[in-house]
């Protein structure tokens, strides 16, 4: 109870101030604390000023770097790409100098063929490998062992 009689006693004074202390206070008081750049009191949110120069940068060289690691990989995508592409065109050409050469017999998916250039220079498509022929193999050379995929193109083995 005590404490509430000081309490209004203290409410109750008058501060008198000389004009140049007002004049200084000037600076420091405001009727409208939520424009001020800084907490108005101590119990006020603690404002710090930002560098915005080196928040940029280092948002710069984040995106930077998130962007080289994205291209990396698109790159190793489009690497992939090329070699598949390569792949099926390489097969393409094989197949069409196999669909060319003289085949005696129907091809059968998945099993393993050689073929061979004649002396003439023709081709022939054979089932029988260049070790079953021996030193006796009627060919000028074998070109290649071939696989014929279910696609119908063929993939070189040897």
């Amino acid at each position: 109870m005590q404490l509430m009689k000081d309490a209004e006693k203290e409410i109750g004074k008058v501060m008198v101030m000389s004009d140049e202390e007002l004049e200084r206070l000037r600076d420091k008081i405001t009727t409208t604390p939520s424009t001020l750049p800084y907490g108005h009191h101590a119990g006020s949110a603690l404002i710090k000023p930002e560098d915005k120069g080196r928040i940029k940068g280092q948002a710069l060289a984040a995106m930077h770097e998130q962007s080289q690691m994205q291209l990396s990989q698109i790159y190793d995508q489009v690497k992939l790409l090329v070699k598949q592409a390569e792949e099926v065109q390489n097969r393409i050409e094989v197949s069409e100098q196999i669909y060319t050469a003289e085949i005696k017999f129907k091809p059968l998916v998945g099993h393993l063929y050689h073929l061979y250039e004649k002396e003439n220079g023709s081709r022939l498509l054979s089932v029988v490998s260049p070790k079953e022929w021996g030193p006796s193999m009627p060919f000028k050379n074998h070109i290649a062992s071939v696989k014929l995929l279910a696609d119908h193109t063929w993939t070189v083995l040897e």
